[in-house]
């Protein structure tokens, strides 16, 4: 029996204790700050706020590129002989890192890709779907699993709201009368994954204890979701009052359990400090 290895990249945000716990192997995109390289992970996150303070600019963000993912499975084929790989990539609407991945392993040998059409908590509650799919039955048959993991792709749900506008602004991601028009009237865009695409598919005006609540309940509303795990999303700079009232409505609303993930370097880069978010997957 072959074994089964997950792979998955850091736009996931996968906290480092799971990654280590699961032996979920993370390949790092990449955040570009005064043209100097560094790997997603790597950069403490309070640094890209500092950066933008100073010079009202933010980072760019770049893909893992094809030789990258080369090296990196081979590495885990090289330290795994006979394993087959499951790999669930960041959304392809969003990066070029899942047509990079499927360039690298053209000639590679049991490496599965699976478009996940999703980021960070909404992608992280797919592998760890799969992590616990695993862990209960380690000889599945890896086209079971991989059968499995696509079936719960479009069940995946991600929302979020973002601290402010400023990032989406420096980023290019909201017109200059928009952003005027948001700050002065405290409007704040819910950030959605729709087909694998972020979209902006409602407004919610007011401070973020009340807008955080909003989305929250908005989103329970919404979806009809699996009781049994729910990932809270939070970027630095968010309070701890609203993250202890978020958890408080997620126990309150019967979840078994409630994790908490910050964004990382890379997602945080385009959404900025304060920012709150939901993901998980319908029933």
């Amino acid at each position: 029996m072959s074994k089964i290895i997950l792979t998955t990249e850091s736009g996931a945000d996968l906290p480092q204790e799971w990654i280590s716990k699961h032996h979920v192997h993370v390949v790092p995109m990449h955040v570009i700050m005064d043209d100097k390289d560094y790997l997603d992970g790597s950069l403490p996150v309070e640094e890209i706020y500092d950066y933008h303070e100073k010079k009202k600019k933010i980072p760019s963000t770049t893909a893992t590129n094809i030789h990258e993912y080369e090296e990196f499975f081979k590495e885990i084929k090289a330290n795994n002989p006979e394993c087959v790989i499951i790999h669930i990539g960041y959304t392809s609407k969003a990066s070029s890192s899942f047509q990079n991945a499927l360039v690298a392993t053209e000639d590679m040998d049991d490496i599965h890709l699976i478009d996940a059409l999703n980021v960070t908590g909404g992608l992280t509650a797919i592998v760890m779907y799969a992590v616990d799919l695993l862990a209960k039955d380690p000889t599945m048959e890896p086209v079971y699993l991989i059968e499995k993991i696509k079936s719960i792709v479009p069940k995946s749900r991600l929302a979020f709201v973002p601290g402010s506008l400023e990032f989406l602004k420096a980023g290019g991601r909201v017109s200059n009368l928009a952003y005027l028009g948001g700050a002065l009237l405290k409007i704040k865009p819910r950030i959605e994954l729709v087909d694998g695409n972020l979209v902006s598919t409602k407004k919610y005006r007011g401070n973020m204890s009340s807008v955080t609540e909003k989305l929250f309940r908005d989103y329970l509303n919404q979806y009809d979701l699996d009781k049994s795990q729910i990932y809270l999303l939070y970027s630095v700079g968010l309070s701890e009052e609203i993250k202890t009232r978020m958890t408080t409505i997620a126990n309150e609303s019967g979840f078994e359990m409630v994790d908490w993930l910050q964004a990382g370097a890379m997602i945080s880069t385009h959404a900025g400090p304060g920012g709150f978010g939901i993901a998980g997957l319908e029933r």
